[in-house]
């Protein structure tokens, strides 16, 4: 990988200069960003990869979605599908995105819709549902055709963004400085328990700014495990030999989780949202009890079974309490 590294360098600079050209077209207005007079809410990253959008998606949900009618506008990473998709009926993770039908699954209630074009789909969101209070934009970090009202950058503990270059080379999709966008730094996958030390010591290193909050979040997994129909405890698997089958950015997280319970299994791991084929769907099956990721469980539809399961997972943050009024404060002054 770092002799990867080393080869693509020299087109760092073309990628940077593109980027960097490209922002500062928006920065000055010569590109135009939209705006909207009613709360949208943008989560994204500046690097490729994983860093927990869908369950920083999923909190913002919780936080709002007793006060308001809200939405879920993301673009629906390898869907089969083109232009604008409203979840609902029969509507399959195909069409719509596994973490979009996910997030729809998770919370009926709420309007998930999936579109490239992020202006177009607010337009129409708000068309068919004229009482819509709030927008929700996944991984809408770069699409600056969108001004979001307040934007969330989030970045892992064990891969910030500071300590990273440019694509090719590195996993960063613009320069660190369009980190200065955001309102609200969230560094996700934290230790459980993390020092006022450190804390100050990333706090430095991510340089923030005057006008940004920096919060510390981590991944709590549920106790229990699901399937299409029965709920059993974690503690289920203990002496049982399973195979753990993943799709996702990083798996680490689960695999650091499930080896601390002293849980035996074979992994199968596959790319990021991946899509199975029949022979892998057939191996999968042949399985005599499968854990999965609840993102990967939308797409193993063919083979869902009462042998089965999916771990759910939230996020805790630290100083919760500041961040919900953070979220509920911009969201009533957009309003009143």
């Amino acid at each position: 990988m770092k002799l990867l590294r080393k080869i693509f360098l020299p087109f760092n600079l073309v990628y940077f200069l593109i980027v960097f050209t490209r922002n500062k077209l928006f920065d000055f207005s010569a590109l135009k960003s939209i705006s909207f007079d009613f709360p949208v809410i943008g989560v994204g990253n500046l690097s490729i990869g994983g860093t927990g959008k869908t369950p920083m998606i999923e909190y913002l949900v919780r936080i709002l979605v007793n006060e308001y009618k809200i939405a879920v506008l993301s673009r629906g990473y390898g869907r089969k599908s083109d232009g604008f998709v409203m979840s609902g009926g029969s509507v399959s993770s195909e069409i719509i995105g596994d973490e979009p039908y996910q997030i729809k699954n998770k919370f009926p209630e709420i309007i998930v819709a999936v579109n490239n074009d992020r202006k177009a789909g607010i337009d129409l969101l708000k068309k068919y549902n004229p009482n819509l209070d709030v927008v929700l934009l996944d991984d809408s970090f770069q699409h600056r055709k969108v001004k979001p009202g307040l934007s969330i950058l989030l970045t892992c503990y064990k891969d910030l963004y500071c300590d990273d270059i440019l694509l090719p080379a590195g996993n960063l999709r613009e320069p660190i400085s369009g980190a200065n966008r955001a309102q609200i730094i969230v560094v996700t996958k934290c230790p459980k328990i993390l020092s006022d030390f450190e804390k100050k010591e990333i706090f430095k290193r991510l340089n923030i700014k005057n006008h940004q909050k920096l919060f510390f979040s981590s991944i709590v997994y549920d106790e229990h495990i699901k399937s299409l129909y029965n709920t059993k405890s974690i503690d289920y698997l203990k002496n049982k030999k399973f195979t753990l089958v993943t799709g996702i950015a990083n798996a680490k997280p689960l695999l650091n989780y499930l080896d601390v319970l002293g849980l035996h299994y074979e992994h199968l791991e596959f790319p990021d949202h991946h899509n199975f084929t029949k022979s892998q769907l057939r191996l999968i099956s042949s399985k005599t009890i499968v854990l999965t990721t609840e993102k990967d469980f939308t797409r193993l539809n063919s083979v869902k079974n009462n042998s089965i399961y999916y771990i759910p997972i939230k996020i805790e943050i630290d100083n919760s309490v500041e961040f919900i009024n953070s979220i509920k404060g911009f969201t009533k002054n957009y309003l009143n």
